[in-house]
Formats: C-alpha cells, structure tokens, sequence
C-alpha cells in the first residue's frame, strides 16, 4: 500500500512540476523521510530529480534555450557541487528561513521587473549560477530557486520548462555524484530514484498538456502562487 501511495505521489509530484518547473520534491520528500528516513530519502529525491527533469527536457526540446542553460551551468554545477560538500555545515533552520524570506520578496521583484520590461542577460546568468547552485547543492527543495532566474531572464512557459530542467540536470548529477564520492550513496539508492523518477516523468508529459491550455498570464499567476507556497513552507520548515 505504501508503495502505491508513493507512486500516485510521484505522478502528482511530476505533474506539478511539468507545469510549474518545480515542486516536486516539496511533494515528495515528507513521503520518502518516512518510507526511508532522511540520509537515504536526500540521495534518492537527487536521483529522481534528474529523471523528472529529464522528462520535462524531452517534453520541451524544441524550446529549449540551449545558450541559456549553458552559460547558468558553466558556473551553477561547480557551485552545486562545493553546496553538497558543505550540506551538513550549516546550522538547521538558518538556511531555510532566508530562502523562504527571499522566495516572498521575489513576487514583487519579479512584477516590478516585468512593468519596466527589465530582464536579465546571459552574463547575470553566469554571475547568478554559481551561487544558486551552491545553494541547489545546501537544500533539498531547489525547484524555486531557478524560477525566477529564468522567468527574469524572459523565458516562459515550454521555453522555461526545458531550459530550466536542461540545467537542473546539470546540478543534480553533480550533487549524486558528490554523495558518491562522500560514499552517501549505497547502491539500492540507484534502484529506488529510478522507480520513483519513472513516475515523474510520466507526470511532465501531463504537465505539458496543462500548460498548453493555460493563457501566458494565468501561467505567471500560477508563478506568483509557487513561490508564495515555497516561501511560507520553508518558513515552517525553519521555525519548527
């Protein structure tokens, strides 16, 4: 029964982020704590985060902005892998509490923005990567962080889902690889994020039928709405 509550999870959870670009793991990780415990559920939500965006990166590849994603990932994979390195320095509840502070403070910059037609260029997404990556490689739900950099830099709907998924690839191989090498990764890990990565997938190709009946300002709604839900949850999260 257990199993097949996590496998309607993750088709929700997929769905979720083949329309939004994130959420999966915010979905997924209380389910995966329980069923395997906290050491065991970080390397296994990496594993299927590299499928679910894998999945949105098929879905999408006709409009991916391939210079995009390569000049963020230039900078945003080495800092994901210095970010897993350092996870268990940073004191609980400190990281959680200013990303969920920023998350908020990002739905009116990302509006003040828009009215003024400010974007961002590729050189910001160089300057930018490495520090979200860094923080991609610190905290498990990462999803919001590369939102509002894509969406700045005027990619939306298939266009930001790809180019947002081709470079989170990036960054999580990066991460399983790091647990690797720090030996946090036994071998049935592999196994168990694939199975789980499976329905995620799945769940990106329903999430682009959604969005393609979605109107371009309902999507931004939709936008401004993720990162008011990651924001107060990391806030939770951190005063627990």
């Amino acid at each position: 029964m257990e199993y097949v509550v996590l496998i309607a999870a993750g088709l929700f959870a997929g769905t979720l982020g083949g329309i939004v670009g994130t959420g999966s793991s915010l979905v997924l990780m209380p389910i995966l704590v329980v069923m395997f415990g906290p050491r065991q559920a970080v390397p296994i939500m990496a594993v299927a985060a590299i499928m679910g965006n894998l999945g949105r990166v098929l879905a999408w590849r006709r409009d991916i902005d391939w210079r995009a994603c390569a000049a963020y990932c230039s900078t945003a994979v080495p800092g994901a892998v210095i970010g897993a390195r350092t996870l268990l320095a940073i004191p609980p509840g400190v990281a959680e509490a200013a990303l969920g502070v920023f998350f908020l403070s990002l739905i009116g910059v990302r509006r003040w923005l828009a009215h003024r037609s400010l974007k961002l260029s590729l050189r910001h997404l160089v300057l930018l990567g490495g520090p979200l990556g860094w923080l991609t490689g610190v905290v498990v739900s990462t999803g919001p962080l590369t939102v509002p950099l894509f969406t700045f830099y005027g990619l939306e709907r298939g266009a930001f889902l790809g180019t947002e998924a081709a470079g989170s690839i990036g960054m999580y191989v990066a991460k399983v690889l790091t647990f690797q090498v720090l030996g946090a990764f036994p071998p049935e890990v592999l196994l168990q994020g694939v199975g789980i990565g499976a329905t995620l997938m799945a769940g990106s190709f329903i999430g682009k039928h959604v969005v393609l009946g979605l109107s371009p300002l309902a999507y931004r709604w939709l936008i401004d709405l993720l990162m008011l839900c990651s924001g107060l949850s990391l806030l939770w999260a951190a005063l627990r």
